[in-house]
């Protein structure tokens, strides 16, 4: 949990951030971003060669294999893994991929087994990846079990929430995430359970479709009478930290006379998070997490939307709510609804975000579009679009689809110039 001086800075930054007529002094130019980062194959191969292989990525939470021997299947990241909940007790993600001949050693989507057994071959593993049985193995000769486990994939957990990563040496998930760890454990994360999860396919470049989350400055224009009641983008402050993850802190606009404010209004019987503190009951308090996490968390629930890239122009949109158990009342879903033939269908807010992705897209691969200028407000984008080239590696992003790394460790916590600014402004003449 922040601590109170932390809490009272921000509150001071956000009344500076509304005052203010420029952005902060130091501040860099940011440079526009090149039209292609969205429309060129190239720039589209080199993020699944090596952002989508090298980050970690949210897979399930632990109510999706509740007990030992609970599995389901996961390709979100464009491998195909299991997710396996040990006999042991240990969460462990695994390819999906039969040491023998490369069948898929579970077809369903999700079940419960004490041994993982390949349809093909019945080629038998326990749950912690280990051969166990093969079919008329005096025919194998010289062959060591042993050495045909299946094979492993990095997976740790934050609460009951699972991670996985594809790059064997990557950091630790407490590494990746730095101070994100700590500030969410007010939001216990160990406790909440999964209420929905929802998949949708929007027609754009997945980066089209998570930058609308990624700022505050298309509220008004966009959200009139959902979002901008209730956040006020003048006092909003950012925050940008390691590995390309980002904080922002939102108040409500100061005419409203709601005693609490949050990006969506929460069902009195919803059960509260004691724990959350002033800034996660009173303001939005949204978080991203690179590559593909944006989520607001509050004292009532945890909803992220996560962005996954199907192809250079289509993105698989995933909407989840959890949230501490509901009990007998009506289940959790903050970002979907009803639509009248059985089925979900995304609530208003999300559409009022995605409404424009398929046109947008269609616009960019036009030959009117050349480049992206971006306004300090929208500093959490060009911050993320340099971690996207650090991930790629520089020397190995073309220099026409390249952003300049201006955006200095001294605006990237635990750093922030705004805070010695502002206290200057503050001294007496």
């Amino acid at each position: 949990m922040m601590d109170q001086q932390t809490v009272d800075t921000i509150k001071r930054l956000m009344e500076w951030e509304a005052a203010r007529t420029r952005p902060p002094e130091g501040f860099p130019h940011l440079p526009d971003l090149p039209a292609g980062r969205y429309t060129s194959q190239e720039y589209y191969d080199l993020e699944q060669k090596h952002i989508w292989k090298k980050s970690w990525l949210f897979a399930a939470h632990l109510d999706e294999v509740p007990e030992p021997g609970s599995f389901m299947q996961w390709d979100n990241a464009g491998q195909p893994l299991i997710i396996v909940h040990g006999m042991d007790g240990v969460v462990r993600a695994f390819y999906n991929t039969c040491r023998h001949r490369g069948a898929p050693v579970v077809t369903q989507q999700s079940g419960r087994a004490p041994r993982l057994m390949c349809g093909y071959h019945n080629w038998t593993y326990k749950t912690d990846g280990e051969l166990i049985g093969v079919p008329e193995s005096q025919d194998f000769a010289n062959f060591d079990k042993s050495c045909r486990s299946l094979i492993s994939v990095r997976c740790e957990m934050y609460g009951k929430l699972i991670f996985v990563n594809l790059d064997k040496n990557a950091m630790s998930l407490r590494e990746w995430m730095g101070p994100i760890w700590d500030e969410w454990e007010e939001f216990a994360f160990d406790r909440i359970k999964l209420a929905a999860r929802q998949s949708f396919d929007l027609k754009c470049n997945w980066k089209v479709a998570m930058e609308a989350n990624m700022e505050v400055y298309h509220v008004p224009f966009i959200h009139p009478d959902t979002v901008a009641p209730l956040v006020d983008h003048k006092r909003n402050v950012n925050t940008m930290y390691h590995n390309g993850h980002a904080r922002m802190i939102a108040p409500a606009p100061q005419h409203t006379n709601r005693e609490h404010v949050r990006a969506i209004d929460s069902p009195p019987e919803w059960k509260q998070i004691e724990t959350v503190g002033e800034l996660g009951r009173t303001t939005t308090q949204s978080y991203t997490m690179f590559p593909n996490w944006v989520s607001p968390l509050s004292n009532f629930f945890i909803p992220p939307l996560i962005f996954w890239p199907t192809s250079l122009n289509t993105t698989r949109l995933e909407l989840i709510t959890m949230a501490l158990d509901w009990g007998d009342g009506p289940t959790p879903d903050l970002w979907t609804v009803p639509d009248g033939k059985g089925g979900r269908e995304m609530s208003p807010i999300i559409q009022e975000d995605t409404q424009f992705g398929e046109a947008i897209q269609k616009s960019m691969e036009s030959d009117g579009f050349k480049s992206v200028p971006l306004s300090y407000q929208e500093a959490r984008i060009y911050s993320f679009h340099q971690t996207c080239d650090k991930m790629i590696g520089l020397e190995n992003v073309p220099k026409h689809l390249a952003v300049e790394q201006v955006i200095g460790q001294e605006w990237v916590w635990p750093n922030d110039p705004r805070v010695t600014l502002m206290e200057r402004e503050a001294e007496p003449a």
